[in-house]
């Protein structure tokens, strides 16, 4: 369907407006969308319409370096992205001759929502001198590019070939034997997810060096079934920048969409840019963006057969996975392997019985984990015996000593892995079932040594392993394949490690330097790093936690600023805090120089307007101590903590700690 012309709509305020307020009205315009979709509908086709916030972040991305600009949106919806792009370009000083929509919609209740919205784009561009024409495509874009791609005596379309494209691709799964699926196959893709052949499709449509923009499940960058996408995209496309969000929740939290999304920006070319830029926010509407230039041959290692694109967002990253580089042994090396839990409690309900009885076994969950062990029976409603019967006997496996570990993790808990010991000393029975939640480490079906079960545990456990595994997971689950693909100390070296543990499981932070001292060989344990780094940075967010500040203040930024303020070193003792006179510009230099988070300098008044504010609301510390009529918006505005709060933030690793806390809450408020 072209539509070159439009006729005059009855629009609210038919009038020029500015870019600010063509993104309110078209993202009023999705809202008022979202809700009129069947949301059966919805999640059958992957239909989650892009926030203004995040169309802005991606349209901000585009380098826009050509005169005469044709745009691919292929999924467009209400229209919100090339709306971005729309004003993107007209508020740019080197604005484009001219720019060309094309837009694939085949949802009719978006399609004229979609038309108005080109309307108003039309206008903006009339307004700033840019020549705008469009083109609305009511057809399936996977069938359109296939088409276009493999034409045949009875189909010889037109090739579009476009300058730039920018997708929020519907994220569903597709059958093996759909038509969706023998398309891709055509385009030289196989994938299971819509997702992926949306961007392989519009990477064959761009020109040379076009550029393209998506938003995409962080999924994608690991993991055997997008292998395949990893491989055609990445000999095509060539990876200039990817946007990581700290939380997996903002990005479509309109539509309460849980997983975990990046935004990539590629051009088409085979060469390889030496470097790529990593930035990263806490999520979309925090304008302070971490920024990271990282290696290409780091982001993508030419040498990996699977092409994990690796994202590395900071400095203490790269030291994380050089550090994880010196362990070298697969679980097969090590004559281990682990497996997911055999028992379904459903699947076994009349077997289950809330407590241990005479001809039943315990059933293990999550739910009895404690401190680097199991703790049987537990106050738990779960059933925590299961019957020995014919049925459940296959589901059992011997009683001796194992390592557990969850596979249900969220991205926003304190750690992803988490690995306890099952010493059968501690329960007199000949076997034991574990529930599907979990995680189980053997040799064969069999047990463990104690002391290699101990060893593997405090390693799992590690704030290293734990970093190294965020850093390239962007699922919620930590599966038995996950775990398999982690590479290990040597045997010698796990049994050295858990020789050092007694009956008592350590503490992180034991851990940590069992960690460094056994496995890394450090001469100095917690010298400054990636491990000492991220236990400091957690160790301030929990402070602030515990003083009160709100969900959303309690971030990396507000931890780095408050760390920047009592000038402690990530191997300091809390207790040699200090109150040193700092501004902004120097709070951001010691987030740089002591914690490795380098932050675009434009974003200073982030930290001023999103923390320093709230830490002065909160009367966490005070301004201008040493010239107090010195206007805050002086360049010269200094930052200190508040007395009391030092002398109660001094003694964060004392016995004192909780008692201090509540005491200064009480006199402040």
């Amino acid at each position: 369907m072209i539509v070159p012309h439009f006729q005059t709509l009855a629009l609210p305020g038919n009038s020029y407006s500015t870019a600010s307020n063509l993104l309110d009205r078209v993202d009023g315009w999705r809202q008022e969308a979202t809700r009129k979709l069947q949301q059966s509908q919805r999640g059958e086709k992957g239909q989650f319409l892009t926030p203004s916030s995040v169309a802005s972040l991606m349209a901000g991305m585009f380098e826009f370096n050509c005169p005469d600009i044709s745009l691919l949106d292929a999924g467009a919806g209400i229209g919100s992205l090339l709306t971005a792009v729309v004003c993107e370009l007209c508020q740019r000083p080197n604005k484009p001759r001219s720019l060309h929509v094309t837009a694939y919609e085949i949802d009719l209740i978006l399609i004229e929502y979609l038309k108005q919205t080109l309307e108003l784009c039309s206008i903006e561009c009339q307004h700033f001198g840019i020549s705008f024409t469009c083109e609305i495509r009511e057809i399936d874009f996977i069938q359109d590019s296939a088409d276009m791609l493999q034409p045949n005596l009875f189909k010889q379309p037109v090739k579009r070939e476009f300058t730039h494209a920018i997708i929020n691709p519907p994220y569903a799964k597709i059958d093996a034997k759909s038509q969706a699926r023998t398309l891709l196959r055509s385009i030289g893709v196989e994938t299971s997810n819509l997702y992926a052949g949306f961007i392989v499709a519009a990477a064959h449509l761009l020109k040379p060096n076009g550029e393209l923009v998506s938003i995409t499940p962080r999924s994608c960058c690991n993991g055997l079934y997008f292998r395949d996408f990893r491989k055609v995209f990445l000999q095509m496309m060539a990876l200039r920048q990817v946007h990581i969000f700290e939380s997996r929740q903002l990005p479509f939290r309109d539509d309460a969409v849980l997983q975990e999304t990046i935004i990539v920006r590629a051009t088409k070319q085979i060469e390889q840019p030496d470097t790529v830029l990593i930035t990263s926010s806490s999520s979309v509407g925090d304008d302070l963006i971490l920024s990271h230039q990282l290696p290409y041959t780091a982001l993508i290692n030419p040498n990996d057969s699977e092409q994990f694109i690796r994202i590395l967002p900071d400095s203490v990253s790269q030291q994380v996975v050089e550090q994880m580089a010196q362990f070298t042994c697969t679980l097969e090396e090590l004559g281990l392997t682990v497996s997911t839990g055999k028992v379904v409690d459903f699947r076994v309900r009349s077997d289950l019985r809330l407590k241990p009885e005479n001809g039943t076994v315990p059933l293990i969950y999550p739910a009895h984990f404690s401190a680097g062990g199991v703790e049987y029976p537990t106050a738990t409603r779960k059933h925590q015996a299961l019957a020995v019967t014919e049925k459940t006997a296959a589901l059992l496996v011997p009683n001796e000593h194992y390592v557990l570990s969850k596979r249900f993790s969220s991205k926003e808990e304190k750690k992803r892995i988490v690995a306890v010991v099952w010493d059968a000393t501690k329960i007199n029975s000949s076997s034991v079932g574990f529930e599907n939640h979990l995680n189980y480490f053997h040799q064969q079906g069999r047990g463990l040594d104690l002391t290699l079960a101990r060893g593997l545990a405090v390693y799992l456990n590690s704030s290293l392993v734990d970093a190294f595994f965020r850093l390239f997971n962007g699922h919620t689950q930590v599966n038995a394949t996950d775990l398999r693909n982690l590479k290990y100390p040597n045997l010698e070296q796990l049994l050295l490690l858990g020789a050092q543990i007694g009956e008592i499981f350590p503490t992180q932070r034991e851990i940590d330097k069992l960690v460094e001292r056994q496995l890394l060989k450090a001469t100095n344990p917690l010298e400054n790093s990636p491990m000492t780094i991220k236990n400091r940075i957690d160790e301030s967010l929990e402070i602030l936690a515990a003083l009160g500040f709100p969900k959303g203040q309690v971030n990396e930024r507000s931890a780095l600023t408050l760390l920047a303020l009592l000038d402690l070193k990530p191997k300091d003792a809390w207790e040699l805090a200090k109150s040193p006179l700092r501004g902004i510009t120097p709070i951001m230099e010691f987030m740089a120089q002591q914690y490795g988070k380098k932050y675009a300098p434009n974003t200073r008044e982030t930290v001023r307007r999103q923390t320093v504010h709230q830490f002065l609301d909160a009367g966490l510390i005070v301004v201008n101590p040493d010239s107090p009529e010195r206007p805050v918006n002086s360049p010269k505005t200094a930052y200190q903590i508040e007395e009391n709060a030092l002398e109660m933030l001094r003694t964060y690793e004392s016995s004192d700690w909780d008692k201090n806390v509540r005491a200064y809450l009480v006199h402040f408020n």
